[in-house]
């Protein structure tokens, strides 16, 4: 597996999770929020931040019924034409320049998600070092050929596709060029709940397409991208917003600032906990090895008393012999007069 590197941050087991904030349409048409979302993820301590780039033309017809209009009662967005809701979140392409100089300045990496070849072509006038291919795109495979033509990392989400249609993804991702490929278990509903989430097929996606594998995560909370985490993920994307209460189409199951540093601190927590397949004492608890128990005098003996449960107690320290030896012990004489503390040797039996 190629090691995967975005502007500069490496990504993959050897490295903490790639955590990125997602705007989407939270910036609630302000350029000046924003450019506050920015500056948030990057005092929460996310490692990027991820615009989508699209208008509602190049998504969808200028049609407001049928099937162009929402009318699910589970929707967040029902009531809504796909058109006039695509109005709502698209973030103008002239912020997209003062957005990456701000997230430049922040240290913060900033990509996005393409909806169509042509902003392919915007984005790389940007030099966008990375580009995601969003869930419901994912069986776009001109616009997956398009984005891995320019030789940039490709981030796929893979919510509702197919083992069949993810294959058929991910080889028109690598046969146009790309070489460094990262698969997000998604689950494409907004917001969504655990037990929905699936992510034992974190493994399951690396081992069969050998790529990094991380989390497209919907749901409220850091408890699944931290579970995410133990089975391997390696980037974790969540939305992000200042403020939920401030409304905009994807607040509902965003985070706020101190849900993303919990995120990040969390997240990073979990991997640093892997480690190694280990067993015996580590480095830091050598020194607690002394408070096991162990075998001790527990009253005054003279040479030739024999053992026995007054006299010999399994106790801590842990500077005697080790309590396995309890019941060999019993019975037998103690050759050296001992006071009662005495750790137990061999030299004493």
């Amino acid at each position: 597996m190629k090691e995967i590197c975005i502007g500069g941050r490496g990504i993959g087991q050897g490295y903490s999770p790639f955590i990125i904030a997602e705007m989407s349409g939270n910036h609630n048409q302000s350029l000046e929020r924003a450019l506050e979302i920015v500056d948030g993820a990057a005092a929460a301590g996310a490692h990027a931040v991820k615009l989508q780039t699209y208008t509602a033309d190049t998504l969808t017809l200028d049609v407001h019924e049928g099937d162009f209009f929402i009318s699910d009662d589970q929707s967040l967005w029902k009531g809504e034409s796909l058109h006039r809701l695509y109005q709502q979140a698209y973030t103008p392409w002239e912020w997209h320049g003062p957005i990456f100089e701000r997230c430049m300045e922040k240290g913060i990496l900033c990509f996005s998600t393409p909806f169509d070849e042509t902003a392919v072509d915007f984005l790389e006038s940007l030099d966008a070092p990375a580009y995601k291919i969003a869930s419901f795109e994912n069986i776009h495979l001109p616009l997956i050929r398009k984005a891995a033509a320019t030789g940039k990392p490709l981030i796929i989400s893979t919510g509702m596709a197919t083992l069949a249609e993810l294959d058929e993804a991910v080889r028109a991702a690598r046969e146009a060029g790309c070489r460094e490929l990262v698969l997000l278990k998604c689950t494409s509903s907004y917001p969504s709940t655990p037990e929905y989430s699936n992510i034992r097929t974190i493994p399951h996606l690396r081992e069969l397409f050998n790529v990094e594998v991380g989390l497209s995560d919907h749901t409220m909370g850091v408890g699944v991208a931290v579970a995410a985490v133990a089975l391997g993920a390696s980037v974790i994307e969540k939305h992000f917003t200042l403020c939920r209460a401030d409304g905009g189409v994807d607040s509902a199951f965003s985070l706020e600032p101190d849900d993303l540093r919990s995120l990040v601190v969390e997240t990073e927590r979990g991997w640093q906990a892997l480690g190694v397949v280990s067993y015996g004492p580590s480095e830091k608890e050598k020194g607690c090895l002394k408070l096991r128990r162990s075998l001790f005098v527990a009253s005054d003996m003279q040479e030739g008393d024999e053992f026995t449960s007054e006299n010999l107690r399994i106790v801590r320290p842990g500077s005697g012999l080790p309590p396995k030896y309890y019941e060999l012990l019993l019975g037998r004489r103690i050759k050296v007069a001992a006071r009662k503390g005495t750790a137990l040797d061999w030299n004493m039996i």
